[in-house]
């Protein structure tokens, strides 16, 4: 698999958000899965808020990385996100699992969601899309 540089996004994927996500992949602490994800999110006021997997012996106190930059969100006093660039070396682009997806949809059921790998794969989708029967309270 050829790697893209990390300052190239690819078609269609905001520049910004992939740097992001690529510097937050960078950053993953993944000892056991060796799955880095970077993930980042563009705030409704336009600040980007980054997270990456932060994995633990204990399996079940793992972050993923959709969820680290949720609460990097909500720790912020943010309270929505409008897009959110999702980053992996997987083979094909890795999609946020179910708990990531239902806290995705908690704080932008509507957001704009870009799968991407690091070989330029994009799928591009919406969290709603992702979660089509969100739980609300």
């Amino acid at each position: 698999m050829t790697s893209l540089h990390m300052a190239d996004a690819p078609a269609g994927v905001p520049q910004d958000l992939w740097l992001a996500a690529r510097r937050a992949q960078a950053n993953a602490y993944v000892p056991y899965s060796r799955f880095p994800v970077g993930a980042a999110l563009r705030a409704a006021s336009g600040t980007i808020y980054a997270g990456a997997n932060v994995e633990n012996a204990s399996f079940g106190l793992t972050r993923c990385a959709e969820q680290s930059a949720v609460q990097a969100l909500a720790t912020a006093g943010e309270r929505t996100f409008t897009e959110v660039v999702v980053v992996s070396s997987a083979d094909e682009p890795a999609t946020p699992c179910g708990a990531c997806r239902q806290v995705l949809f908690e704080f932008a059921p509507e957001a704009r969601v870009y799968l991407v790998n690091t070989a330029g794969a994009v799928r591009e989708t919406t969290v709603g899309a992702l979660l089509p029967a969100g739980f609300r309270l």
